[in-house]
């Protein structure tokens, strides 16, 4: 069936995502989503970021040249304890430049340790990008979802209203014949009013949960358009043991925060090569003089080695910090394992219950939609009580009403499970 949907004020960029009385699908909503939601952009951004960092950390694998042009006017002191350069104390002119190239030889591992740290962050961030887009189409198909089942309410509620008025007409009939009283007539207006109201409440739950989807979807501007969807009814076949074995093997979050355990790992590497030497070779060439016209060429080539002898047990701490890191992300490891083995758990105990209650909801319209044929038949036989018609409508609204929730509880629970499991 097609929902028809009222947005609100349409604007230009709106447009162009969604056209205005496009149908759309659950694969479409989550495809808009996916490219709007600021959360998304914001996550992929962080992406960028780490691939940056890993660039930065190689940096150190290649030569650095460097160069360096001055020029200065000098004007010697005249004092006799000082003596200008070539003997007088005239004004002269100095230029210089300068091109020094510096090679990382051996760091013991300095560099490596930080690329690869950069690497296994460059990893995280990009499962937490996938955990973003879980956690966002989770959210679209519980807010689409939450829409069809409102047009559904909205569309039971009007059925009321429609029993409700023609129980109204049939007791001002008998009441005007005389085989009825007053007070039939002025029980089912009652009943008129109640149902009424009932569908302005179902109507604004609509419109509410429409707002819902658009903000989800990132555009909270979307032009008026339809939704196709039965919410049909399938039993997700799968055991709680190949459940969890799924959110281990693919959770993004529990992926990331591997990713940031393995990098604390490698960080307690990094901080232990401030014990260890750095050698380096480096070259320059340059020119210097008073004149450019004549200037005297210098340059060199060496190596250093540079040995921290003390350093205030900077690198003693800075070990025993990235091993306090490296305890506190195993145990958050831990705890996401726990957290994840019981939202699994949760999830599919949830849809078992939601698959078991919808042939009972079903059988419970057909019983109730029985029940009230029953009622209406025996008031128009004269054997019957306005009280049982109404109790029979209300039945069969609440039965309506609990299968509508049972089949938006059944979907919504497949797609926790997926989430739950890392699997779209």
């Amino acid at each position: 069936m097609a929902l028809l949907i009222f947005a609100i004020p349409l604007t230009v960029n709106a447009e162009e995502i969604i056209k205005k009385g496009e149908t759309l699908n659950l694969e479409r909503c989550i495809d808009i989503a996916l490219k709007l939601q600021p959360t998304i952009a914001a996550a992929a951004s962080n992406v960028r970021v780490n691939e940056s960092r890993v660039g930065q950390a190689k940096s150190n694998y290649y030569p650095q040249l460097n160069s360096l042009s001055s020029y200065d006017r000098i004007s010697p002191a005249s004092s006799g304890r000082i003596v200008s350069v070539g003997g007088t104390s005239e004004t002269f002119n100095s230029y210089s430049s300068v091109f020094s190239l510096n090679q990382l030889i051996y760091d013991f591992g300095k560099t490596s340790a930080q690329v690869r740290i950069q690497n296994l962050n460059l990893d995280s961030s990009r499962s937490n990008l996938r955990n973003t887009n879980d956690q966002i189409i989770l959210a679209v198909k519980q807010a689409y979802y939450g829409v069809v089942q409102a047009k559904y309410n909205v569309l039971v509620a009007e059925d009321t209203v429609k029993q409700t008025q023609q129980h109204l007409e049939q007791a001002k009939g008998f009441y005007e014949v005389g085989t009825k009283p007053k007070f039939d007539v002025t029980k089912a207006e009652v009943d008129l009013s109640t149902a009424k109201l009932n569908l302005i409440r179902n109507e604004n739950a609509f419109r509410v949960s429409i707002v819902n989807l658009n903000n989800v979807m990132g555009i909270p501007d979307a032009p008026e358009y339809s939704l196709d969807e039965n919410m049909p009814f399938a039993k997700y076949e799968i055991t709680l043991e190949e459940a969890t074995a799924n959110a281990y093997r693919n959770r993004p979050d529990l992926q990331a925060i591997v990713a940031q355990r393995q990098a604390a790992e490698k960080s307690i590497e990094l901080a232990r090569t401030g014990y260890y030497p750095v050698l380096t070779g480096n070259a320059s060439y340059g020119w210097s003089g008073e004149k450019t016209s004549s200037l005297d060429r210098a340059w060199d080539v060496g190596a250093a080695l540079s040995f921290p002898l003390f350093s205030g047990y900077l690198t003693k701490y800075q070990v025993e910090e990235a091993k306090a890191n490296l305890n506190i992300l195993k145990a958050d490891e831990e705890s996401l394992r726990q957290t994840i083995f019981l939202e699994v758990q949760e999830s599919y105990l949830t849809l078992r219950a939601a698959e078991d209650a919808i042939p009972t909801a079903k059988l419970g319209i057909e019983q109730a939609q029985e029940n009230l044929e029953i009622a209406n038949g025996r008031y128009a036989a004269g054997v019957g009580n306005p009280i049982e018609v109404t109790d029979a409508e209300v039945g069969l609204a609440n039965a309506r009403t609990s299968y509508i929730q049972a089949l938006y509880a059944d979907k919504v629970a497949q797609a926790s499970l997926e989430k739950a499991m890392g699997m779209r």
